[in-house]
């Protein structure tokens, strides 16, 4: 019944959904370090940076994560010949702007979770802060966000599990990942519901464990108020 599996090498099940990790991964990280950015700069008492920073959650937030990535593959590599470091490589070139696809999107979200933990930080710590001479990015650094990133460990999972469904997306511009084998196999076999539901378990199988183990470490390292 599963015969059809091995007759797909180029990708291979395994090797599609290895390139969905990496996408998760590498766009994960980059989505944590520019989010972070975002919420300091919505938090910051620079008039210019606020409204930098809230226009660009407001925007891209409202943007589909497919317009996106096409335009990164059209628009950045198309017109504006951004190569990514790998010119003459286009799978290479293909992943990378899909990682600055789901980056740019999913900071989005990232920024107004970890927002969301600012808030909860007393007014009267960060008061305290300045009062003994700590400059704002001192503050935020040294008091605001260890506490804010505790206070948000399940909001971030639950972008991340988001961002791990939203790397199917990259199919769109020929990015080999796990939809876009999918796609090739459901073109070219009969068994679309048995196919789809390998698929659906391999998902599940990549976002479970990560939901269950970050919900435990949010219960294990909330803030005692």
């Amino acid at each position: 019944m599963f015969d059809f599996l091995s007759e797909y090498n180029d990708p291979s099940l395994l090797g599609a959904f290895w390139v969905t990790v990496q996408l998760t991964v590498f766009s994960g990280i980059g989505s944590l370090i520019w989010g972070t950015l975002l919420a300091a700069m919505r938090v910051s008492p620079v008039p210019l940076m606020r409204g930098f920073g809230t226009a660009y959650v407001n925007i891209v937030r409202n943007i589909p994560l497919t317009v996106i990535i096409v335009f990164t593959s059209l628009g950045l590599a198309g017109v504006f010949r951004v190569s990514m470091g790998a010119p003459d490589n286009f799978e290479t070139r293909d992943f990378r702007l899909a990682v600055l696809g789901l980056v740019a999107y999913t900071a989005a979200f990232v920024c107004e979770a970890l927002r969301s933990g600012i808030n909860t930080v007393p007014v009267g710590q960060a008061e305290a802060a300045r009062a003994l001479g700590l400059s704002f990015s001192q503050v935020l650094r040294l008091v605001v966000l260890p506490q804010a990133f505790r206070a948000v460990i399940g909001p971030l999972a639950n972008v991340l599990i988001a961002l791990t469904k939203n790397t199917t997306v990259a199919a769109t511009i020929g990015v080999a990942e796990a939809a876009y084998l999918m796609k090739a196999m459901i073109e070219n076999e009969a068994q679309t519901l048995l196919i789809g539901a390998v698929f659906a378990f391999g998902f599940v199988v990549l976002t479970l464990p990560t939901g269950l183990f970050l919900g435990w470490l949010s219960k294990r390292l909330a803030v005692k108020r």
